[in-house]
């Protein structure tokens, strides 16, 4: 008879378990859903965990991280970190589980239990031993997504606030919107009734672009979407974070995670992100790099349509789905005229920029971030590199081109490649480009609308004002747009879309994954797609995927010219999903397979040689997680078992897999390199 199952603490230990075998938790490790192929199984190991847990690391955490990765090495004259452990079930048999990936998933299915509060708990055999790609994918599945949710409420607010970003008395403060007098009213009373939390609740009035400066003091969160339940009590709307230091929820982001969502079959948790999101235009003017006070100045990428189209192919098509669409078509039409097409961000040229209000430096920054920007500045008035930047600060020194500096550095921030060295013209200058990817988002919002009013619609839709919005209004507008991009944007000699700058007047020759954007908003020619292929991918592919930008245009680094995230030799998830996307649709489906199969390579083999790590990013170059530009590497860094990997990352993952062939997906499993399979 197998030992029953002993919890550590109690009533409380008792319902988590309970709650683990019924899966209605997030906070324990998910069930396993192992692919059966009628072969031997066998039930799984009863353990003592916390000895087995402790002699594991013992035996094979060589360096002490509380991991077992590639980076154990053995030592020598012992058989400590030879990569052979023998686990000890509670009958005294005992298994023998070798090499670095089938320990780090025992590892990792002790610390879950561990976590649980287990004193004595089964080990599944099938577990261990899962494959890599299904184990990845399940635990994006069926333990990720639940991770990074959050709500703004009584029950998920401690969650939220468990992060370093409070106001110097040590408080955290909610703005919550005066347009939504429910919410204030919510939000205060909750606060009264956890004094513990230390929670601030400021309702709050719009800002101007000169109140920013006083709003970004507070570094609080901003209140979303609540849902008032049938007994009148509210719930918050969930909502995803990124993950790591990411507790908020971000714009751009939402999109990606969204697909990954969908495949996912979270239809719900999808549909809720973009509830919040309409909350945001409704009460905040725009859909917010995130739902923080400093960042009320700064959007992100506009996708929302594209997140609504996305979730509206998986609704029923009856009238509550074509009511939900309406409400975010109104919603970005709504952004679409307030942000993008009116001043500052409509240019002269007819096409939009990124442009970030507010003042002085983006507060969510690292200390440090800037002191090669302030000491020179500093030098030259001979004073302390703090007293200087505190001065700067207050307000207490004027200084016109540091002032212009940090206009283009939010500017850079707001188009969320932050940072790159793309608008590096004589300094960094992004408030004077008008980018491809901006304005094939909103070429394919624009689309989108019209397509959405004339075929979901009825063919016209009334405004929250009364008026009418028809789809050859919209149709004129993404003809307009794309007349503009082929014209300022479009290099035919070299074959690629570049970003103008509007100072100079002239486009800028910067190879970036964002060439690819105008086949993902399908606003390319056949015979525009087929150059940017073959001029594009040549300098961006790199073994792990697709570069952010390519080494040339990048040019050389320094002490004083530092790596920066947003280039070569790096990747991101964004990046690589629209990338997969456009080619497929213009045919490029080989190399859309070979692309997606690069990144996931590069993800699984991490995550096999790392103890399951799934990180913001990546180095493509060296298909690895080891990036240090700037600021680290989300995900990477973390105890016994990754808690949550990281959103976008997570979303890439799940995509990703759609593009590869059965036979493809089973060479991934097999750990075998792209370069064995791709000419």
């Amino acid at each position: 008879m197998q030992p029953a199952i002993i919890p550590r603490h109690g009533k409380t230990a008792l319902a988590l378990v309970l709650a683990f075998h019924l899966g209605a938790t997030p906070c324990l490790a998910p069930s396993a859903e192992p692919d059966h192929d009628g072969s031997l199984k066998r039930a799984p190991v009863m353990v003592n965990v916390r000895e087995s847990l402790d002699r594991l690391l013992a035996d094979e955490d060589t360096d002490g991280d509380k991991r077992i990765t590639v980076h154990d090495a053995p030592e020598p004259g012992s058989t400590r970190g030879d990569k052979r452990f023998w686990l000890q079930a509670t009958d005294g048999k005992r298994y023998e589980v070798d090499r670095t990936y089938y320990l780090s998933n025992l590892l990792q299915e002790l610390g879950w239990k561990e976590r649980a509060g287990l004193d004595v708990a089964p080990i599944d055999f099938e577990l261990v031993f899962e494959k890599p790609v299904h184990r990845i994918s399940r635990l994006i599945r069926t333990f990720y997504w639940n991770s990074l949710t959050r709500r703004i409420d009584a029950e998920g607010m401690e969650l939220l606030l468990r992060d370093e970003k409070v106001t110097p008395d040590g408080l955290r403060s909610l703005y919550v919107p005066q347009s939504d007098p429910e919410a204030v009213r919510y939000y205060t009373a909750l606060a009264e009734r956890h004094p513990e939390w230390r929670l601030r609740v400021v309702p709050l009035t719009p800002p101007t672009h000169d109140s920013a400066p006083r709003l970004e003091g507070g570094h609080g969160l901003l209140s979303l979407a609540l849902e008032r339940k049938p007994d009148g009590s509210y719930t918050g709307v969930p909502f995803i974070v990124p993950g790591g230091r990411f507790n908020e929820l971000y714009g751009w982001d939402s999109y990606f995670e969204i697909l990954g969502l969908l495949e996912d079959r979270r239809l719900d948790l999808a549909q809720a992100l973009v509830e919040n999101l309409l909350y945001e235009v409704a009460h905040y003017g725009k859909i917010l790099n995130g739902n923080r006070s400093y960042y009320l100045t700064r959007s992100q990428p506009p996708l929302l349509t594209s997140m609504g189209l996305a979730i509206y192919h998986h609704l029923p098509k009856n009238e509550q789905a074509r009511l939900w669409l309406a409400r975010v078509i109104r919603a970005a039409i709504k952004e679409y005229y307030t942000v993008w097409m009116s001043p500052p961000r409509l240019t002269e040229t007819g096409l939009s920029r990124y442009y970030g209000e507010g003042l002085g430096p983006p507060p969510e920054v690292e200390p440090g971030h800037f002191d090669a920007i302030y000491r020179p500045y500093a030098e030259a008035r001979h004073m302390d590199l703090r007293t200087f930047e505190a001065q700067y600060k207050a307000g207490a020194l004027s200084i016109p081109s540091l002032d212009r500096f940090f206009v283009h550095d939010r500017c850079m921030r707001e188009s969320g490649h932050d940072t790159t060295y793309r608008w590096e013209v004589n300094g960094d200058r992004c408030a004077d480009f008008v980018t491809v990817d901006l304005n094939s988002l909103l070429y394919k919002t624009e689309c989108d609308i019209a397509r959405t009013i004339e075929t979901e619609l009825g063919g016209t839709l009334t405004l929250e004002d009364g008026s009418e919005e028809t789809g050859a209004v919209w149709h004129a507008r993404a003809d307009k747009r794309k007349e503009l991009i082929n014209r300022l944007l479009w290099d035919a000699e070299a074959g690629m879309f570049f970003d103008y700058d509007v100072a100079q007047g002239r486009r800028h020759a910067y190879v970036s994954a964002t060439t690819l954007y105008p086949l993902w908003a399908k606003l390319a020619t056949a015979e525009q797609a087929e150059a940017v292929v073959r001029h594009a991918l040549p300098v961006l592919e790199m073994p792990g995927g697709l570069a952010a930008s390519s080494e040339q245009s990048r040019g050389p680094l320094s002490e004083q010219r530092p790596a920066r995230q947003w280039d070569y030799p790096y990747g991101w998830a964004p990046h690589q999903m629209l990338a997969w996307s456009g080619l497929s649709q213009y045919g490029y489906d080989d190399a859309a397979q070979r692309l997606s199969y690069r990144w996931l390579y590069t993800i699984t083999r991490n995550a096999v040689d790392y103890n399951g790590t799934v990180p913001e990013k990546l180095d493509v170059v060296r298909r690895s997680t080891d990036v240090f530009a700037e600021y680290g590497n989300v995900g990477t860094v973390f105890e016994h078992m990754p808690a949550e990997g990281f959103g976008w990352m997570n979303a890439s993952y799940q995509v990703g897999l759609t593009y590869l062939s059965p036979d493809l997906r089973e060479r991934l499993n097999a750990l075998v390199p792209p370069e064995w399979l791709f000419e």
